[in-house]
């Protein structure tokens, strides 16, 4: 079986890898460009696993343009694998392999169609999600289901971890595929018919602290921005700082007007330093933050900072 693989998110790698290493026969990547990839969350290098297999490496700014269905064409690839790819494939990349073409959506499909699967879900604070391997078809996450891998989302995930367990059910699955696929099969069943609103791409705005929420809801968007994304982030003294750790406290009654820093949090043990923020029903610990400049603040550094009394707020 020749398989052509597309992909740039950090969440197909393991696949990747895995599928070589069961020799099966990859007969060309393709990626996003460099100045393209430099722009995606979670971007990774798949350069230096086709050195090692020896595998046709492609950089291209669109999947669906006519010099990438030339390169697709010429993989004549039996299946075509997708993963961690943002470009929705067009009728003429999804007709060049002869079984078809397989992707993953990182939910429990039909749920959470649509862009930011797993961020979205942190945000909502949902306790549980999954990973789901579909024959890909036009439309937005349509296509026949092949397999799906539910896994809960804990107090302690943030988008990172939670991608890991994506990255651990696509090897899976996608093995797991291979070993089914038989001449002239293709495993799968219509998803269940759902009302559920697209997920909508998020935008840097997004990311903007309400210090009038609950802490947990301020927990979770600050969890679900973490690194690989842009991170979520409030204006003090009229300048932006990205806050990319947290923690809740178990307090459940207001404490001072919502985004005041109460002060700091010492420890022998620097990952537990930090400054107290007031929010709508108690308070959240940030543990680490970046300036305008670049410079991260966290452990005693972070709780030196003079802040008490002043306010956090969601505009400059």
């Amino acid at each position: 079986m020749r398989i052509g693989w597309v992909g740039v998110h950090a969440e197909g790698i393991s696949a990747l890898k895995a599928v070589c290493g069961a020799e099966y026969n990859v007969a060309g990547l393709m990626t996003l460009r460099q100045d393209k990839a430099d722009k995606r969350c979670g971007s990774a290098d798949y350069e230096l696993i086709c050195l090692q297999y020896d595998i046709p490496y492609h950089e291209v700014g669109n999947v669906n343009d006519s010099g990438s269905i030339a390169v697709l064409q010429s993989w004549q690839c039996d299946l075509l694998v997708v993963l961690g790819w943002g470009q929705i494939l067009g009728p003429d990349a999804l007709k060049q392999a002869t079984i078809g073409a397989v992707g993953a959506h990182a939910s429990l499909l039909p749920h959470n169609r649509g862009s930011a699967p797993v961020n979205w879900a942190i945000i909502r604070g949902e306790h549980q999600t999954g990973n789901s391997l579909i024959w890909l078809e036009e439309g937005v996450d349509a296509g026949p289901l092949i397999d799906q891998r539910s896994f809960p989302i804990t107090s302690y995930d943030s988008c990172t971890t939670v991608y890991d367990k994506v990255a651990d059910s696509n090897r899976e699955m996608l093995l797991s595929l291979l070993h089914q696929l038989k001449p002239g099969e293709r495993p799968g069943q219509p998803q269940q018919k759902s009302h559920d609103a697209v997920l909508p791409r998020r935008r840097p705005q997004d990311g903007v602290i309400h210090w009038n929420s609950s802490s947990e809801e301020i927990y979770n968007l600050i969890r679900a921005l973490t690194r690989p994304y842009p991170g979520a982030f409030a204006f003090l003294n009229n300048q932006p700082y990205r806050i990319w750790t947290a923690a809740r406290t178990p307090m459940t009654v207001s404490i001072a007007e919502a985004g005041t820093v109460m002060g700091p949090v010492h420890s022998p043990e620097p990952k537990a330093c930090g400054q107290m923020v007031a929010t709508a029903d108690g308070a959240v610990l940030v543990l680490e933050v970046e300036d305008a400049s670049g410079n991260v603040l966290q452990g005693p550094e972070l709780s030196e900072q003079d802040w008490t009394g002043r306010r956090l707020s969601n505009a400059a």
